[in-house]
């Protein structure tokens, strides 16, 4: 997980929430485990020192006739001879498109859920506190292609809609990352954020070359890799018979035996994900399923107030003369 900001540390500790994931994942009703999840996060939060952070002044926009004068910047004016306003994180509607893997990779589950439970869970958490906010969401969920799209709207039915696409289980094979993706730049033209849910057991060279496109573009991308807690401990203690889920291949293996060696490669491979990240310019969240929903919705906003700051100082940056 990325170091916490000294501005912003997370109201809650790891590994605790206002929510738990198998409580929540008791709910049959995945549009009102969202809401369950959004409600007890901002319960959360007011109770917290960190209440209103949301609130971010994010970036500056020039002027045009019509404006509301009062958010001019007239330091800015001084320095620059023009006039911006300052634009404000609440006040921002945004463009976002979820892109959920519905590989069958998603189906493991150690727990009374699956990947695949937690990241539509997640995916539904985004879309109703991003639709709350008065921003436009969109939706594909994928395997070795696209299988359902929605466009990114905010209107009356749409999130409703949304939601139903997301309650389909997974039916697709592998993970290929490329044709959904080169799909997604097609579709997606706009510039806007776009949210990738995965557990990313793909090749990183793959997953380098495609969301590139994505930042050549212009959007922003943030990751979140979902992981079942088994997946980093591999907690298996007798010989046994594993198959690969996509490729239905069987392997018997004795877990002591080859613990430390899937774990190296695991965390090799995580490791190549985050220098992808870090060199696209992405922000990478790795997220296991026993963990609270309401920490990764923090996780979420934390970097979206971090981005705002950035072009918040890329833009006096500019304007100075």
């Amino acid at each position: 997980m990325p170091a916490s900001s000294p501005a912003i540390s997370s109201p809650l500790r790891r590994g605790e929430g206002f929510v738990d994931p198998k409580a929540l994942m008791a709910i049959r009703s995945l549009e009102l485990r969202a809401q369950v999840v959004v409600e007890g996060f901002w319960n959360g939060l007011h109770r917290s020192p960190y209440h209103g952070f949301s609130v971010e002044f994010t970036e500056y926009r020039q002027y045009t006739p019509g404006d509301d004068t009062r958010y001019l910047d007239w330091r800015l004016y001084a320095r620059s001879d023009r006039y911006y306003l300052k634009k404000f994180e609440d006040e921002t509607n945004l463009r976002c498109h979820l892109l959920v893997d519905q590989s069958r990779s998603m189906t493991y589950g150690s727990l009374t859920y699956s990947k695949s439970d937690y990241a539509r869970t997640l995916a539904a958490t985004l879309a109703w506190f991003l639709n709350s906010q008065g921003d436009a969401v969109g939706l594909f969920t994928f395997a070795e292609r696209v299988q359902n799209y929605l466009p990114a709207r905010h209107r009356h039915g749409h999130l409703r809609q949304l939601m139903l696409a997301l309650e389909g289980e997974p039916e697709g094979r592998e993970t290929n990352l490329g044709e959904p993706l080169r799909r997604v730049a097609e579709l997606a033209r706009n510039r806007g954020l776009i949210v990738l849910i995965s557990d990313l057991l793909a090749p990183v060279d793959e997953l380098e070359r495609n969301l590139g496109r994505l930042t050549a573009a212009g959007h922003e991308v943030v990751i979140f890799q979902i992981l079942d807690p088994n997946e980093l401990t591999f907690d298996f203690s007798a010989a046994t018979l594993f198959q690969d889920i996509e490729s239905e291949k069987d392997l018997y293996l004795d877990p002591q035996a080859v613990r430390s060696e899937y774990q190296r490669r695991l965390q090799a491979h995580t490791q190549g994900v985050q220098i992808t990240s870090r060199k696209l310019g992405f922000a990478f969240h790795q997220v296991v399923t026993d963990q609270s929903l309401d920490i990764a919705l923090f996780d979420f906003l934390k970097g979206r107030r971090r981005r705002g700051k950035r072009v918040n100082r890329r833009a006096q940056s500019v304007s100075r003369p």
